[in-house]
């Protein structure tokens, strides 16, 4: 497949900043916060990643101004150099009656209608704030499946016991296809979510999809009516309801790095620091 790879970064980062205390004038995206020494930020490091596994074409989609993401990425608005990536950026426009960006769905849709290219084509989209490994990156370009993405194992997740039990399951038949997600379940509801192997399976939104097939999925995907949003997966779920095996399921067991509030940035720098210490071991 072409190595396409597009990171969603055009939220508002509206958790991250509060709990940074920051004023609306000096709100920013949390992709672009410095989490190490060297003030790099979680977008550089999944980049690099993306890079490794092999990627050449990198599509960032940003808020309607990408000022932040032009001073580290390059200021052309297509094919800037990182290393052997090519990285181009697509505006989320937000609609007039909204103060916030429409969500997920709607930030790759709009990446499609300005890249028409990807229509035709497969991709990675991923987000820009879960730091995933270089494997997790290369399994999704080796998949001979056009629609697929990472399964973890919930075991493998290194966060709390109550940050855990907030993520949605997901549920796979017996093939590792995706036949639902479960966005809140209930305790009796658990067990019936274990794989063939018995493990609980969660997504981290890093999804390889097949522009055809998706995009009138994301065209008509439904409102969450308590985020008030037009989330990724809920238009992946309505496409594997209508398609048989849509989706396959790659099985992995690691942890994914997030960052969602100011307590993740020290969290993220002692990873990156043990990660580095272990290169240099």
């Amino acid at each position: 497949m072409e190595a396409n790879l597009i990171i969603l970064a055009g939220g508002a980062s509206t958790r991250m900043n509060a709990s940074l205390n920051s004023s609306a004038s000096n709100w920013k995206n949390k992709a672009l916060i410095g989490i190490d020494s060297d003030g790099r930020p979680i977008l550089d490091y999944l980049i690099t990643n993306a890079e490794k596994a092999g990627y050449k074409n990198l599509i960032i989609v940003t808020g309607e101004n990408a000022i932040e993401f032009k001073s580290f990425y390059g200021k052309q608005q297509n094919d800037n150099l990182f290393g052997t990536l090519k990285i181009s950026y697509a505006t989320q426009y937000v609609p007039k009656d909204r103060v916030k960006p429409l969500g997920t769905a709607d930030a790759l849709l709009q990446a499609l209608q300005q890249y028409s290219y990807l229509k035709k084509t497969t991709f990675i989209v991923c987000n820009a704030d879960n730091l995933y490994s270089v494997e997790a990156f290369e399994a999704l370009i080796q998949t001979p499946f056009k629609n697929a993405f990472i399964a973890y194992d919930r075991k493998g997740l290194n966060f709390s016991t109550d940050r855990i039990s907030k993520f949605a399951l997901v549920q796979l038949d017996q093939d590792q296809f995706l036949s639902n997600i479960i966005e809140k379940p209930e305790p009796n509801e658990i067990s019936k979510c274990r794989d063939t192997s018995g493990s609980l399976r969660v997504s981290m939104n890093i999804f390889k999809l097949d522009g055809s097939a998706i995009i009138s999925y994301l065209e008509n995907c439904p409102m969450n009516p308590e985020r008030n949003e037009k989330e990724l997966p809920s238009a992946i779920l309505n496409m594997c309801h209508e398609i048989p095996k849509a989706m396959k399921g790659i099985l992995f067991h690691e942890h994914v790095p997030d960052l969602t509030s100011k307590e993740d940035i020290a969290v993220l720098k002692h990873y990156l620091d043990t990660a580095q210490n272990k290169k240099n071991s």
